[in-house]
């Protein structure tokens, strides 16, 4: 089984200073550097930089927007992003939903700055339409599932091994990440059974008691 790749999407669960952001950032980098796995994280915007600076740990957005230099207020500024330090972002997250061209503008403004774009769909025909905007990655989540702590490896296999096979028909160079509900490890292991390459998870980890130890049993499975 081939190293996967895990981001951990803190969402907004985190509140105050940003040090609960920089604390959960550490036991990823820590579990990820005890196990030789890749682990990432996607703090708040206002959290890139701190994160980043502090932390030597894979950072995505939670989005982008794709605009350039300009008259646009209150946008996620691709440049921006990468410049605070983040190396990757998340497009089209069931809770920041985008429509299709806006979700090719935003892979467009990141590849021009070099972020690696994972974009999250809800079933197997948007999986294939996002696929063939070539993005790096493809994140498949039912949106009923997420936070539900009913991976999404039982309640729905078919909708992870059909966005695998899609994917490669249409795209053989974006890969796909298996997200809602991830928790354990025998969650991880079953994602990568199916054909993902890894996943995306939030509550699980960023709303445990001992983010370490969850993140521990995360990756318990993988060798």
């Amino acid at each position: 089984m081939s190293s996967p790749l895990i981001v951990v999407n803190f969402k907004t669960y985190l509140q105050g200073t940003g040090e609960g952001a920089v604390e959960i950032a550490r036991a990823c980098r820590d579990v990820g550097a005890s196990s030789g796995l890749t682990i990432g994280v996607a703090p708040q915007l206002c959290d890139i930089y701190r994160v980043a600076s502090q932390v030597d740990v894979p950072v995505y957005s939670q989005h982008v927007d794709g605009v350039g230099a300009g008259s646009f207020t209150g946008h996620a500024f691709a440049r921006c992003v990468r410049d605070a330090g983040a190396c990757g972002t998340l497009i089209n997250h069931s809770e920041r939903r985008l429509r299709l061209a806006d979700i090719d503008a935003s892979i467009q403004a990141s590849k021009d700055v070099g972020l690696s774009t994972i974009v999250c769909t809800n079933n197997v025909a948007t999986t294939a339409a996002a696929a063939a905007l070539g993005p790096d990655y493809v994140a498949v989540e039912p949106p009923e599932l997420i936070g539900s702590g009913i991976p999404v490896s039982k309640a729905d296999p078919e909708v992870v091994t059909d966005s695998v096979a899609v994917v490669e028909r249409i795209d053989p160079g974006v890969k796909v990440l298996c997200g809602a509900g991830i928790s354990k490890g025998e969650d991880l292991k079953a994602a990568m059974e199916l054909g993902s390459v890894g996943v995306l998870l939030a509550s699980g980890i960023v709303k445990s008691k001992d983010p370490t130890a969850a993140l521990r049993d995360l990756v318990s499975l993988i060798r």
